[in-house]
């Protein structure tokens, strides 16, 4: 059992810096740019034997609802009022600044437990800053240095008495069902953020019409009819000679290592402008990756023509990227709902295809029918033989063939016996590699 950690406190105070030493890894965004946070993070922490979820936040500042400062500020007073108790980051340098004596009296009135951490102490540094922090009158405060780790043995006293009892496991021992993870992707401003709120069916990653909100890649635990899933929303990817500043570099490295992490991908497009030449250079991210793909078209509802509007994404989509042919395309409108419903089923199918195991003897009888249909090319005047095929491995499909001359077959064979695989044995919409190694079939006679 595990309890929530919210971090809370000014821009720039060190708050991500903290949830990257308590998460063990630089899992959040850190720059000395103010407001590089802007939707809540999750991720485990643990300081010793002591576990828990801790919740990065955007920098609280005061800011009209309706702004994009205002929408930050109102992910953070949700992730505060969820957790077990908030830390209330203050800058030991700086020492306790009006903001800071707002923002204290607001956690103090809305009766959240609340621990004051005064973070960049190292040295005695902060020593004015944390003995200002007890007139805030939210107990005593906590030293630590968070870009040290100065301070976590005081940190760890201070969250214990919020952790929950100590329990027995359970008595069948059986292992938790791991979670499909799930990364949306695509360009700014396709919807990525407003797909992710539909589908779990709250505000929980910030939206709005400026691009490039989202910087972090924001991770979301989210049951889809019984099954854990964890959504990821992710930063725009713009292309690479658009992309200047040092943030926008980092958000697109972010990016990339969820595509990495991810079992299937959602592809999201933009009705009004369709598969553009970054959104083919996404695909193809994915597809290199090995990740399944499902293309989800939003604003759907736009389209005065969808039906000869489908036809023209799956032809190009399929003529330019051939790797994921036959992926499936969902229709939808993020903002209303619309076709949502058929989301979920596509991804999980392609899920399944993503893990499907093929029997060897099925694949060799496959084999012999491809060569029969279409025998391998002479090379420098030698036959090759294909001999055997086995799939080494799932998460994508991936097979050898054994041969006399790996080396000298074609590329347009390989890409002959990919399509064959993908069309007999339904493997829609998923990376399909071959791969050939010299050796004879242990079950042939020799020549």
């Amino acid at each position: 059992m595990t309890f929530t950690v919210a971090i809370v406190g000014r821009p720039n105070v060190g708050k991500s810096t903290l949830f990257n030493r308590l998460v063990g890894r630089r899992a959040a965004l850190v720059a000395d740019t103010p407001g590089v946070t802007r939707d809540r993070r999750k991720g485990e922490g643990r300081i010793g034997p002591l576990a828990f979820t801790v919740i990065d936040t955007a920098g609280l500042a005061e800011a009209p609802p309706d702004s994009l400062e205002g929408r930050m500020q109102a992910q953070t007073e949700r992730a505060a009022a969820a957790a077990a108790v908030t830390l209330l980051m203050i800058d030991g340098r700086a020492g306790v600044t009006p903001d800071d004596r707002h923002f204290a009296r607001a956690l103090r009135r809305a009766g959240f437990p609340v621990v004051v951490v005064v973070n960049k102490c190292e040295g005695g540094a902060g020593d004015e800053g944390f003995f200002e922090a007890f007139a805030l009158g939210l107990g005593d405060p906590v030293a630590i240095s968070a870009e040290h780790g100065e301070g976590m043995n005081s940190l760890y006293d201070a969250l214990q008495p919020f952790g929950p009892p100590e329990t027995a496991e359970a008595a069948d021992g059986a292992a938790p069902e791991r979670p499909l993870q799930l990364a949306i992707v695509g360009r700014p401003n396709v919807g990525k953020s407003t797909l992710v709120n539909r589908l779990v069916g709250e505000e929980r990653t910030i939206t709005g019409p400026e691009p490039g909100i989202t910087r972090d890649a924001i991770a979301v635990e989210w049951l889809h009819e019984g099954r854990p899933v964890v959504l990821v929303d992710t930063a725009g990817l713009r292309r690479r000679a658009r992309v200047a500043e040092r943030i926008e570099k980092l958000s697109a490295a972010d990016t990339l290592r969820a595509i990495c992490l991810a079992n299937v991908v959602v592809l999201v497009l933009d009705a009004e402008a369709m598969l553009e030449k970054q959104d083919l250079t996404i695909a193809r991210m994915v597809a290199d990756e090995g990740r399944a793909i499902v293309v989800a078209v939003n604003k759907w509802d736009v389209v005065s023509k969808p039906k000869q509007a489908l036809g023209r994404l799956r032809d190009r989509l399929e003529t330019s990227l051939p790797q994921i042919k036959g992926a499936c395309f969902v229709t939808l409108s993020a903002l209303t709902g619309k076709g949502l419903a058929r989301l979920m089923p596509a991804v999980i199918d392609a899920y399944g295809v993503w893990n499907r195991r093929l029997a060897t003897g099925a694949l060799n009888r496959w084999l012999e029918a491809m060569i029969a249909r279409h025998p391998p090319p002479l090379a420098r005047g030698r036959r090759i033989k294909l001999r055997y095929i086995t799939q080494v491995k799932a998460r994508p499909p991936t097979f050898v063939i054994f041969a006399n001359l790996p080396e000298e077959l074609p590329e347009a064979y390989r890409r002959y016996l990919v399509n064959g695989l993908r069309d007999d044995f339904e493997l829609p919409g998923t990376p399909v590699r071959i791969g050939l190694r010299r050796g004879k079939n242990p079950y042939a006679k020799a020549d």
